[in-house]
């Protein structure tokens, strides 16, 4: 297989001297009291993991490459951004735990030892998940249980493939080397994950098939209940939705498990974090943030969906949804940014990366600031 080329490279000194203006930052819509501005410059950054140290490890996809962003004196803006692998395929997924960085790069998951500290060579975890690069990049994070969870997403738009790792979310044990046993099934493509805080459950967004019309399927927050709970496709989608060609080859609907909440159409809801921090006001604490990324096949006269945060948050007994932040796409439905990954920093604030600017935000809260 080919090995990731490791490197030291030095990039974005300084990191603000941004791309990004800041008329189009004021052109983002925020709740009262919250500001957002630029963290750091990465480009194409999708998922990212805190280490020890403050680090912020971040992963791309098109660009091959893994990035360590520095922040040396805790300034909360990045004063360095350091090329610490390249060459893998897809690298999209990493996550930081007990001291190791591990990044899934579709058919290979590797992890990198003490990584706030030294580069060395990386261990291979496993490479044998499917090569297939159809949604085959990854979203990884260490569960409650302290086992690895990741997805694989369907290898097509909709198809019934023979072998069940396809569309499916799998988890492992690191240390023994325990093959990876699947706890859902029936997920399209999932790129975003989290455990409630209290429950320990594992919550996660999916996006639903294309080419089927502009408003229909929605997408999907769903809750997993217990192991091999199966979400639906490609049978069906959304509310029960049956898909044109699979819905008569499945179960009956009941035997799928409907979503928790569901989101607009083709909002390509990714990364998504129970925030637990104190910063924010109280009615946010213990509730839902998604990084919309935006739709990329609605037609004109529909308009675009997405390019934005927003919120499954618990009132009165039940989940709503509602927008946090919005303005990344214009009037004319050219979008400046796609939300990707949230992270929550230890002081309450939260990062959210941003693929199409080459952004991390930093989004914090002030009472009193209006």
């Amino acid at each position: 297989m080919k090995k990731p080329i490791l490197s030291l490279l030095l990039l974005l000194t300084p990191v603000l001297a941004s791309a990004l203006s800041q008329d189009k930052l004021n052109n983002l819509n925020l709740p009262p009291g919250f500001q957002i501005a630029i963290y750091a410059e990465v480009p194409n950054a999708r998922q990212m993991a805190l280490g020890d140290t403050g680090h912020i490890y971040v992963g791309t996809r098109r660009l091959g490459k893994v990035f360590q962003v520095i922040d040396h004196n805790g300034d909360y803006k990045a004063d360095k951004v350091v090329e610490i692998a390249s060459g893998l395929k897809l690298p999209s997924g990493v996550t930081y735990h007990n001291g190791d960085l591990y990044v899934g790069a579709v058919s290979t998951i590797f992890r990198y030892k003490n990584i706030d500290h030294e580069l060395t060579k990386p261990d291979i975890i496993i490479d044998t998940l499917p090569k297939i690069t159809h949604h085959g990049w990854k979203f990884l994070d260490f569960g409650p249980d302290n086992l690895l969870y990741f997805a694989v997403g369907a290898p097509c738009n909709v198809c019934l493939s023979k072998n069940p790792v396809f569309a499916s979310i799998l988890r492992m044990d690191v240390d023994k080397n325990h093959a990876p046993e699947i706890i859902a099934q029936g997920v399209r493509n999932t790129v975003g994950f989290d455990w409630h805080p209290v429950t320990h459950e594992l919550w996660f967004t999916d996006n639903n098939r294309d080419n089927l019309s502009d408003e229909r399927p929605y997408g999907e927050l769903n809750r997993v209940r217990q192991k091999g709970d199966h979400f639906g496709f490609p049978f069906f989608h959304d509310n029960s939705l049956p898909d044109p060609d699979f819905g008569t080859k499945g179960k009956e609907a009941s035997a799928y498990i409907e979503p928790e909440l569901i989101l607009d159409p083709h909002v390509a809801a990714l990364g998504m974090v129970f925030y637990t921090g104190n910063m924010f006001p109280s009615k946010y604490k213990n509730q839902i943030f998604m990084a919309e990324h935006g739709s990329w096949n609605r037609t004109p006269e529909a308009g675009h969906t997405g390019y934005r945060i927003t919120m499954g948050r618990e009132v009165n007994g039940s989940l709503q949804y509602e927008t946090f932040i919005d303005g990344w796409l214009g009037k004319n439905n050219k979008a400046f940014g796609r939300p990707v990954h949230l992270l929550q920093l230890p002081d309450g604030s939260l990062l959210l990366s941003d693929d199409k600017a080459g952004i991390i935000y930093r989004i914090t809260y002030q009472s009193g600031v209006f």
